[in-house]
């Protein structure tokens, strides 16, 4: 039985990681076709020098730094809210939140900003990029904080405030130090999906603000390119180091 689970297992990891092994070895190949001809760099070095795909990968940096802050903040102070106050329907609605199909939230959002623009005079561009993935990131922050405060013991608190402390005083001293693991993993899953995430911001993204999955999709719509493949091994490498450093925090 020990034997079926372990191949039953090894054969779930190879069927998810195998295509990305493959991925990252023909972002070494030097021929375009998926025939080994060689080892190279240079399609690394091309994708460093295409100046559309810098610009890119800068949008999106710039974009999943400022919305994990934003979200982290906005996000930890939800949590410790709904830890203090219980609220049963928010907490159900946040989790609608993540089941919702990307079209929908993206469909969603992009008709808000078109009702407030026609107001305000304003266009989608790099802010409406920003306020929706602060959206669909909050989620995610609220939940990891959550569930980081569910562990708390509350008399932690109760115990400051008898000792002289003040509510602000409580949470900085006690609550807050407690909670910096799960925030920490909080703000690098926020960044993961923020940078990772095509659907939502192809609907809300002005001509200004493409991101790097957006121009990656464009370029492999065009046909085999191993700068596509070069790019997206970087990018899960990077995202797989966030993950692990995420449940590492996640653990503590």
């Amino acid at each position: 039985m020990k034997h079926a689970l372990a191949l039953y297992a090894a054969a779930a990891f190879a069927f998810l990681h195998l295509p990305l092994a493959v991925l990252a070895a023909f972002s070494f190949n030097r021929a375009r076709a998926s025939v080994w001809e060689g080892f190279t760099l240079d399609w690394y070095t091309r994708a460093w020098a295409d100046t559309q795909l810098m610009e890119a990968a800068a949008n999106s940096l710039f974009i999943a730094i400022f919305a994990t802050a934003a979200a982290t903040v906005a996000g930890t102070l939800c949590a410790y809210a709904l830890w203090k106050r219980r609220s049963p329907i928010t907490t159900l609605t946040l989790s609608l939140t993540l089941v919702t199909p990307e079209i929908v939230l993206g469909i969603s959002l992009l008709a808000l900003f078109q009702w407030l623009f026609q107001r305000l005079d304003l266009r989608l561009g790099m802010h409406t990029v920003i306020l929706a993935h602060i959206s669909f990131c909050l989620s995610y922050v609220v939940i990891v904080v959550l569930a980081r405060l569910r562990t708390m013991d509350p008399s932690l608190e109760e115990a400051a405030l008898d000792l002289g402390a003040n509510e602000w005083q409580a949470f900085a001293r006690v609550t807050l130090p407690n909670l910096v693991p799960g925030i920490v993993s909080a703000a690098l899953l926020a960044f993961t999906i923020s940078i990772d995430d095509y659907v939502i911001t192809s609907l809300v993204a002005g001509v200004d603000s493409e991101t790097l999955p957006m121009a990656l999709y464009a370029m492999a719509r065009r046909g085999a390119n191993p700068v596509v493949n070069a790019i997206s091994t970087v990018i899960v490498t990077g995202l797989g180091l966030l993950i692990l450093v995420s449940e590492r925090f996640r653990s503590r």
